[in-house]
């Protein structure tokens, strides 16, 4: 591992901020702007060779002044081995699609926008994929209400789905959270069987 990160290191140079091996597992901390660089060069090097592009996940951070971080996680067949990649963005700075170089990152980066919102530039169809439509806010954000705004439910009566603002029904229950192993005064199914004996 050590050997492979000291190639990167040496041939992409400034492309990546830092480069670790930690846990036997190999993480590149790049640039965002040299993010295609730095796929394309992982893929096509023959002492790397990191061909497939098995994830792109998101990761909300929002302490930070860039808050998301976006992490690709390649795999190469040939040497049997997993790298990561990071890099940073904010909620307003589009990160380069790179649908072009691995056609799978489409769905990847699709799912990243429509969860975190991480906009991704030059991405052949961004649209969100799992949210219903007219969905507002991102629901991985750590600042998105627990509660939401509105719920959705299909009314029989009209034969369509209707969004209304949420409403909790239940009262409040006071509970007096006894154990009842533990010497309540009342009954449990069962106990007459015990004083049979």
């Amino acid at each position: 591992m050590e050997d492979l990160k000291d190639h990167i290191e040496s041939q992409l140079g400034e492309a990546i901020n830092s480069a670790t091996v930690a846990f036997g597992e190999l993480t590149l901390n790049a640039r965002r702007a040299e993010i295609l660089t730095v796929l394309t060069f992982l893929r096509d090097d023959p002492i790397c060779k990191f061909t497939q592009l098995i994830d792109i996940a998101g990761v909300d951070y929002p302490s930070r002044a860039r808050r998301f971080e976006v992490v690709y996680h390649m795999l190469s067949m040939a040497q049997n081995t997993r790298i990561r990649i990071k890099i940073t963005t904010d909620e307003d700075t589009p990160v380069l699609s790179s649908a072009a170089i691995f056609p799978n990152a489409d769905w990847y980066e699709r799912e990243a926008f429509d969860m975190y919102g991480i906009a991704f530039e030059n991405h052949p169809d961004l649209r969100r994929i799992l949210t219903d439509y007219g969905f507002e806010g991102y629901p991985l954000r750590k600042d998105f209400p627990l509660s939401g705004f509105v719920e959705v439910r299909y009314d029989e009566g009209r034969k369509a789905v209707v969004y209304e603002p949420v409403n909790l029904p239940q009262e409040y229950r006071s509970f007096d959270f006894m154990n009842p192993w533990e010497g309540g005064k009342y009954d449990l199914p069962g106990d007459e069987k015990a004083e049979a004996k």
